[in-house]
């Protein structure tokens, strides 16, 4: 009973729910907690992210995806480069967001689409001269923008993160909700 109330106060404690608020779940219902302390960090997970974003446009003057697009690309070695369907999977993004960023970038001379000489139906998508040249200066940009973002973890901390994040993200890619009933009809009339 201890450990429960103890965890009912640290996730009070995070701002999840008071700790004696009225109505707050009582100890019999641990799993009600779990909830509330689950919702805050998926929560503070899409705030991360959402600043993440906003910082890269105010900081870098590029969007988290055409940061991300331009690091995909910056392979030194010779490549022809990465086809969209490729490139869309690695950063976990829809081909059409995509091809929008691709399309920014392409105006801004940073990449090009070329024929795959393996396959002369298939695009590729590559950096071009002046986009190796940008992602040379914005990447020593980028590393003093993480030094200071992760200024309050020690290396350690920062080992850990990585791995709950990449643990997370790998139980994420596992989800399979049962659709609620409604839905499975409307699904089989179809």
């Amino acid at each position: 009973m201890a450990s429960v109330r103890q965890s009912r106060k640290a996730v009070g404690e995070m701002g999840v729910i008071p700790a004696e608020a009225p109505g707050a779940h009582s100890p019999e219902q641990p799993e009600r907690v779990a909830d509330h302390l689950n919702n805050r960090i998926f929560f503070r997970l899409f705030q991360v992210a959402n600043t993440l974003q906003k910082q890269a446009v105010k900081e870098l003057g590029v969007t988290t995806v055409q940061w991300a697009v331009l690091g995909a690309l910056s392979d030194p070695r010779p490549t022809h480069g990465m086809s969209v369907g490729t490139l869309a999977d690695f950063l976990v993004v829809s081909r059409q967001n995509l091809d929008g960023v691709l399309k920014r970038l392409e105006r801004d001379g940073l990449v090009e689409r070329v024929t795959d000489p393996g396959d002369k139906r298939a695009r590729m998508v590559r950096l071009t001269r002046e986009g190796f040249a940008f992602w040379a200066e914005l990447r020593e940009r980028i590393f003093q923008f993480y030094d200071q973002a992760a200024s309050g973890f020690k290396f350690d901390d920062r080992v850990a993160l990585a791995h709950y994040l990449n643990e997370l993200y790998r139980s994420l890619t596992m989800v399979r909700l049962e659709q609620p009933r409604r839905e499975r009809k409307k699904a089989r009339r179809s």
